[in-house]
């Protein structure tokens, strides 16, 4: 991680309406109260909400929690974000293939460049749910979008641990 620079981190779901915004949002948190020049942003792998804020519902949930999403806007996964961003995190496993997918566009669209960005799980580093998938609330219940906050919170907090090492170890 330079320290000029941001480190720029993209959190993706399938609408960016529910599990991505929300991780977003904390790791953001996370990350400014540990003083981390990190930038994040969202996008679904889809385009099924263009332009909507998060679903009410997440919204409720994460407020209840102290994290604000309303001023969040749907967007999908562009090609120019494999250029973009230093770290790429799938919700789940299908959006993490369906950003392979988009990787290999990328690299045949930008070249080299593209193959320069970290794919990973948001649960990569997480000690309480090891490589698990963030479940999708939309058709679930109160209790999906609060196993969503949990989770998120426990990743971010492993991102977090992960980006200081980072920055330890470039700096000796």
């Amino acid at each position: 991680m330079s320290s000029q620079a941001p480190y720029k981190v993209l959190c993706v779901c399938l609408g960016n309406i529910c599990r991505s915004p929300t991780a977003e949002v904390v790791l953001r948190h996370f990350c400014t109260n540990e003083s981390l020049n990190v930038q994040i942003d969202s996008a679904g792998t889809s385009n099924y909400h263009p332009n909507k804020a998060p679903d009410l519902r997440s919204q409720k949930h994460a407020l209840s929690r102290g994290y604000d999403l309303s001023s969040l806007r749907a967007r999908q996964v562009q090609l120019a974000d494999f250029i973009d961003f230093d770290l790429i995190l799938a919700m789940d496993l299908a959006n993490l293939n369906d950003l392979k997918t988009l990787q290999l566009q990328a690299v045949a669209h930008f070249g080299a460049p593209a193959l320069q960005v970290q794919l990973a799980l948001m649960s990569e580093h997480d000690r309480l749910f090891p490589q698990q998938a963030l479940p999708d609330p939309y058709y679930g219940e109160a209790d999906g979008f609060e196993r969503v906050i949990d989770q998120c919170e426990s990743s971010s907090r492993a991102w977090v641990e992960h980006f200081q090492q980072q920055r330890l170890s470039t700096s000796n």
